[in-house]
């Protein structure tokens, strides 16, 4: 089996945190690592790592940068130095995965190509409940998701079913638009290639576009993981996007070139 890194993202919000290293504790395969990718979170989270880490049934890193604002491209990159895996499964530290999650995404990795999967949104009511009550959401059955999904906990049940590889994922090889770094992997030598995430993105907004844009300028081509490898997004609060202009001019000055290499990334911490 491809030797595979998981990388989520999390920032002071250890009890979200807890229900996705739940889900990855509950991976029905081996052979990955977790490293969790730290924008400045307190101790309250650096404690819970530590209590996870003493069972922890792969290797589980901490990777904690300073607290300067929102820097999660910066934080992936610094934990994408710190692992020699060969493929790369990035989520973030609200996104729970149900057991086949890391199988699946190792079961659609191909050469040359990345992995856009999807997600399902829960409410804010539901989300609540589901922490305060230490819900196993991702062991849930399809019936109890159908149950959430009548009572409007989830805004859908489509993304649960699972199809199998096939042509119809290699449809739309250039498709940059609607893929988030919630739910994404690549080959690691397809990331350094492109430098990994482009730190001068500043605060929230486009930098996994950005991203993707250039792996598809590198040659490295779209597969689509949607109705194989869903994630159960919990709720959070809107980020602030007061920086969203600057990174949408930054972006479409990106699709105006061919650039592949971003300008701060990865190569800052080799």
């Amino acid at each position: 089996m491809t030797r595979a890194a998981v990388i989520t993202t999390t920032y002071n919000r250890p009890d979200a945190l807890a229900a996705v290293l739940d889900g990855l504790f509950a991976q029905d395969c081996g052979g990955f690592e977790v490293l969790i990718a730290d924008d400045g979170s307190t101790d309250d989270t650096r404690q819970l790592i530590a209590t996870y880490k003493q069972r922890a049934p792969f290797p589980l890193h901490h990777i904690w940068q300073e607290d300067l604002g929102f820097r999660p491209g910066a934080a992936r990159n610094r934990a994408l130095a710190a692992t020699r895996a060969e493929y790369i499964i990035f989520i973030d530290g609200d996104c729970v995965p149900p057991p086949d999650f890391v199988r699946r995404h190792l079961a659609l990795a191909e050469r040359g190509r990345f992995l856009g999967g999807n997600r399902v949104l829960l409410s804010e009511t539901f989300t609540r409940r589901a922490l305060a009550e230490r819900l196993p959401l991702h062991a849930w059955s399809i019936g109890h998701w159908l149950c959430a999904w009548i009572k409007r906990d989830i805004n859908r049940l489509l993304p649960l079913l699972r199809l199998p590889d096939g042509d119809f994922r290699r449809r739309h090889p250039r498709q940059w638009q609607g893929i988030k770094s919630c739910n994404l992997a690549a080959w690691r030598d397809d990331l350094a290639k492109v430098n990994g995430f482009d730190e001068a993105y500043s605060g929230w907004g486009l930098e996994d576009s950005d991203l993707v844009i250039r792996l598809i300028n590198a040659g490295v081509l779209h597969k689509s993981a949607r109705f194989a490898t869903p994630l159960f997004h919990l709720w959070h609060r809107e980020n602030d996007r007061s920086r969203l202009p600057e990174n949408q001019r930054r972006l479409d000055a990106l699709l105006a070139s061919t650039r592949t290499v971003a300008e701060r990334g990865l190569d800052q911490y080799s």
